[in-house]
């Protein structure tokens, strides 16, 4: 038995497609660029997006205690390479999973008010992060 409440988990399972989508694509675009990290399988090896290829892409819930928007979820974009990626490639590959989130949170989450922001040197999901009647 869970002691986290269903909706949050359906929730965050929605979110996890959203974020598996966008694994996908940053795989097809960069995958071959830098190497994997040694301990690290091949994109699509395992049955978890976030365990396997380059990219380990998600997000965690923050209650937000001194941030500028409050509590959201922080948008975590990680590379499993020991390669050293260039700022530059970085900062592009973070602005390319805040576009798609842009594109593909509303179609996933069409009764929501939810948008990214900066805050301070991360991204966050925010808005209409309720639970709904249970």
């Amino acid at each position: 038995m869970s002691l986290r409440h269903s909706k949050a988990m359906e929730w965050e399972e929605l979110l996890r497609r959203v974020f598996d989508r966008i694994d996908e694509e940053l795989e097809m675009k960069y995958g071959a660029q830098f190497p994997l990290h040694p301990a690290r399988p091949p994109s699509g090896a395992t049955a978890s997006r976030e365990h396997d290829g380059l990219f380990d892409i998600g997000a965690a819930f923050t209650p937000g205690y001194g941030s500028t928007y409050g509590r959201g979820y922080i948008v975590e974009v990680r590379m499993a390479t020991l390669a050293n990626v260039p700022a530059d490639i970085i900062e592009q590959i973070e602005r390319e999973v805040v576009e798609r989130l842009r594109h593909e949170l509303p179609k996933a989450f069409p009764e929501r008010h939810l948008r990214i922001e900066r805050d301070g040197h991360t991204f966050k999901i925010i808005g209409d992060l309720s639970l709904g009647s249970a």
